[in-house]
């Protein structure tokens, strides 16, 4: 029997949750040096890009809600503890005795960019499924956000296209971020076509460079936020590492340059980014279409500098930071100007 990570002994209403992030929560293994005869060492870290989102919107200032699903094993145990330490709302949370948390190594190059080891034959994040409880969550938020790594497998593609559905039904402002990665689809094919599959529902899409290229078909970062744009999606940003990031409307487009900060590692960064821009969006009120360019090119700037903070740590969850190191980073770190 799935765990659900509730209080049993009182009744109580779902708290409600302004952001709601549903996908995968997974044990980050980062590398820390070596032993004395050059043996890899390893730091258990908790991850997982919606995760990350969700814990990043709540240190930037709105409270924020996690659906998906972890073992129950001792790396479930650890992330469900991780998520309610950080005061994430867990109502959404559930545990699963039957499949295993999804655990990822991630290999760092010298300028801090990833390479990842999925091991996770089906995970237990696979398993979640759309029920009452789940539709209750998204009725109390204002913003559901996801990705598309629990397309990868059944039930969980079935439940986040009903969820997602759903949100869109209650005019819930639905944000995504494909996430591509190679090693967890059966082939490049299968995984673009499921990835392009959710284009319709979004509000408001985060992509780098290469997942615009993969989504889109087409030659550079104008057009290819345009067919997005054509999809009905009101927000394309397309990320861009050291380069900042660019921002494309149904009205207008900019570009933002990023803080310079020293990089020691860019695991959570672009969720960084995310979690915080999200967090300003939710805290206007507004939709994203209704967002003017100054108010949004503030909002990027706040989010840009989260991301450059956030790259400065190891880990992902741990490295997330609250809202006051995002503006002491805006008032005392130069942008990076390439």
């Amino acid at each position: 029997m799935v765990r659900r990570l509730r209080d049993i002994h009182i009744e109580r209403k779902i708290n409600m949750a302004q952001l709601l992030s549903m996908g995968e929560l997974l044990i980050d293994f980062t590398p820390v040096g070596t032993t004395e005869d050059g043996r890899l060492l390893f730091a258990r870290n908790p991850g997982g890009a919606p995760a990350n989102v969700a814990v990043q919107a709540l240190r930037a200032g709105v409270s924020a809600g996690f659906l998906g699903r972890v073992g129950k094993d001792m790396f479930g145990d650890f992330l469900a503890d991780t998520l309610q330490g950080c005061g994430v709302e867990t109502q959404g949370l559930s545990q699963d005795p039957d499949y295993a948390t999804t655990l990822a190594f991630v290999q760092l190059s010298e300028t801090g960019d990833r390479d990842f080891s999925f091991y996770r034959n089906p995970g237990a994040d696979t398993r979640l499924a759309a029920g009452e409880q789940e539709r209750r969550l998204i009725d109390q938020c204002r913003l559901l956000c996801f990705g598309s790594l629990l397309l990868t497998a059944e039930p969980s593609r079935s439940a986040v296209e009903e969820l997602v559905g759903y949100a869109r039904s209650q005019g819930k402002v639905t944000a995504y971020d494909p996430n591509w990665r190679p090693p967890l689809w059966p082939s490049q094919e299968e995984g673009v076509a499921r990835m392009r599959s959710l284009v319709p529902q979004a509000d408001i899409m985060k992509v780098s460079d290469e997942e615009l290229s993969l989504l889109t078909a087409r030659e550079g970062m104008e057009e290819g936020a345009k067919a997005l744009l054509a999809k009905g999606v009101s927000v394309v940003v397309v990320t861009m590492g050291p380069k900042g990031c660019a921002v494309f409307t149904q009205g207008y487009s900019f570009r933002k340059n990023t803080y310079d900060t020293q990089v020691k590692d860019t695991t959570g960064s672009g969720d960084s980014f995310f979690g915080a821009l999200l967090a300003k969006i939710v805290q206007s009120g507004k939709k994203p279409g209704e967002l003017a360019q100054e108010e949004l090119e503030g909002f990027v700037d706040f989010a840009n500098a989260a991301g450059a903070v956030c790259a400065t740590k190891t880990g992902a969850i741990p490295a997330l930071p609250d809202a006051a190191a995002i503006e002491a980073c805006r008032k005392t770190v130069p942008l990076l100007k390439l």
